[in-house]
């Protein structure tokens, strides 16, 4: 089997990469990036260790892609991850969307044009900001928590957000590249015929992340508490009880390898959330406490800004996906935290590589 990952350099592709070549003996893996993200040449050196054939291309080139040959699956982890990003200080709208949709766009008449399968990686943001800012939440001392005594909006439980949840603009620029290419891909798809697997996937953490305040949160936090870096609560008093669920990309990739696998079954749903669910679920103030318990205490600052984009409780229940490909996640959010927290101690420099 042959297949190409779009982004390979970056923190989820190289682990997707060295997931599936973990499972699959007779796999023949296909990278593309184009390298624009400080850091990502040192995960160019791993994959070439790994028998991955690079191509430096950017996928709002087309003819990068016509250079590639044909492949039986597309896992396309290309984007712009950040929430912020198209936003001041945070490039620019045009850039955002070339990068997230016009990419998506080629990538759509590759997968036509080959009659290959496709696996694209979506995310949490394409949910509704009002409705998600709108949850009944409660203070439960260092977090926050659903209200479980009122009436919840469909789409939500306690397991949290399911896929029926309102993706209502909105949802800033980034989800809506990520909803608009999840749209135009199943268009394609269903026009083609070719598979296609969404997987809206909730935080990813790990070691190698190259973390920074708007993206790989739990890194970032990490690595800067462990280098007494200033670090600030910013937003619903200052508390740091926001809270986020936490999956590593490894099970993705297991995920992927069962998506893969099951791709002519119709009754798979076409998208899905892949999180570590509420079990995964921390908040700042939880991370701060483990850090504390780590490495030392250190001071966390408190900011009453308020930023249009923050949301107090984002946690997906990722139950469907559980249910149709048997799959849970292996690795807790403690062992991810220990995990980071080991190459924060081995690279004191990562987060100026970052």
């Amino acid at each position: 089997m042959k297949i190409l990952i779009t982004g390979i350099c970056g923190f989820v592709g190289r682990w997707i990469a060295e997931g599936l070549l973990d499972s699959r003996s007779d796999l023949q893996l296909i990278g593309i990036d184009n390298l624009a993200r400080s850091g990502s040449e040192s995960n160019r050196q791993k994959l070439h260790s790994m028998g991955v054939h690079f191509i430096h291309g950017d996928l709002r080139c087309r003819s990068d892609l016509d250079a590639i040959p044909q492949v039986d699956w597309v896992i396309d982890c290309a984007a712009l991850p950040s929430v912020l990003a198209g936003t001041a200080g945070h490039s620019s709208s045009r850039h955002l969307t070339e990068h997230n949709l016009l990419g998506t766009l080629n990538l759509l008449e590759y997968c036509r044009q080959h009659q290959s399968g496709l696996i694209l990686l979506s995310t949490s943001r394409v949910y509704s900001i009002r409705d998600l800012a709108s949850l009944p939440l409660i203070d439960d001392g260092d977090t926050f928590a659903l209200d479980l005594e009122s009436r919840l909006p469909a789409g939500v439980s306690n397991a949290g957000i399911d896929e029926s949840f309102s993706t209502t603009p909105p949802v800033s620029i980034y989800g809506a590249t990520k909803r608009a290419s999840e749209t135009m891909a199943w268009e394609y798809a269903e026009a083609y015929q070719f598979p296609l697997r969404i997987n809206r996937c909730g935080v990813l953490a790990g070691a190698g992340q190259f973390g920074r305040a708007d993206q790989g949160i739990y890194s970032y936090w990490i690595h800067s508490h462990l280098r007494q870096r200033p670090l600030r609560y910013i937003g619903f008093g200052g508390s740091g009880r926001q809270v986020r669920d936490c999956l590593h990309p490894w099970d993705v990739a297991r995920l992927v390898d069962k998506q893969i696998t099951s791709a002519m079954d119709p009754t798979k749903p076409v998208i899905a959330n892949v999180s570590g669910g509420i079990e995964s679920a921390r908040s700042l103030s939880q991370l701060t406490q483990w850090c504390n318990e780590q490495f030392g205490n250190h001071v966390v600052t408190s900011s009453e800004e308020e930023r249009p984009f923050d949301l107090p409780w984002i946690v997906l229940n990722s139950r469907l996906a559980r249910d149709a490909w048997q799959w849970q996640p292996s690795r807790s959010t403690d062992d991810i935290l220990s995990e980071i927290a080991d190459h924060a101690r081995q690279h004191p420099d990562w987060l100026e590589l970052a």
